[in-house]
């Protein structure tokens, strides 16, 4: 009972969010409401016993591809009124885009194929471990390789990035540091005026 009133109360702030995703003017607002609706359907995925999408869907989602989002939103000098031209117009077809996709969901999560066949003591307890336990044993290999392929990408672009550039003045620290006071002042004899 508790748990059904949990999962009701986060899939009406996922809803709510959601549509304020779509109806808020400021495009702030609507990467925080799109962040809510994240932490809600983070927390439907933790009450249905699917830890390892739940916390990826936060660390990646939220603490990354989001505050990127509110970076380049805040960064970016928006027209709000080309924003809001149209949305009126486009609303039936928005409505219904959206009624088609939710019908074939529906239709598509009542095939018997994705139906439990297994009962549910053979399920494991932690999704997470057995993940772990298929991960890096019979994947071990092509998760390695994805690893390695994914290391010598940022090497890459790492490397396009720092190449040497001619018309930019940059710092040798090692010459900053090895620098005596007699090359930096100079003494200079004078004559007094009268």
């Amino acid at each position: 009972m508790f748990q059904q009133l949990v999962f009701y109360l986060f899939t009406g702030v996922l809803i709510i969010s959601a549509i304020g995703v779509v109806t808020v003017r400021n495009p702030i607002y609507a990467a925080l409401c799109l962040i809510l609706a994240f932490f809600s359907s983070s927390a439907i995925w933790l009450l249905s016993g699917a830890e390892f999408l739940g916390i990826v869907l936060v660390l990646v989602y939220v603490g990354a591809v989001m505050v990127l989002f509110l970076f380049v939103i805040m960064l970016l000098d928006l027209n709000l009124d080309l924003l809001k031209e149209g949305f009126i117009r486009y609303l039936p077809i928005g409505l219904g885009a959206a009624f088609i996709v939710t019908l074939e969901m529906i239709l598509v999560l009542n095939m018997p194929a994705f139906k439990i066949s297994q009962p549910l003591a053979s399920l494991p307890a932690n999704n997470t471990e057995a993940l772990g336990k298929i991960l890096y044993t019979d994947y071990a290999y092509p998760f390695e390789i994805a690893a390695v392929i994914l290391l010598l990408a940022i090497v890459a672009a790492i490397v396009l990035t720092l190449r040497r550039r001619t018309d930019t003045k940059l710092q040798n620290i090692s010459e900053q540091i090895q620098v005596s006071r007699h090359d930096r002042l100079r003494l200079i004899k004078m004559q007094a005026e009268k």
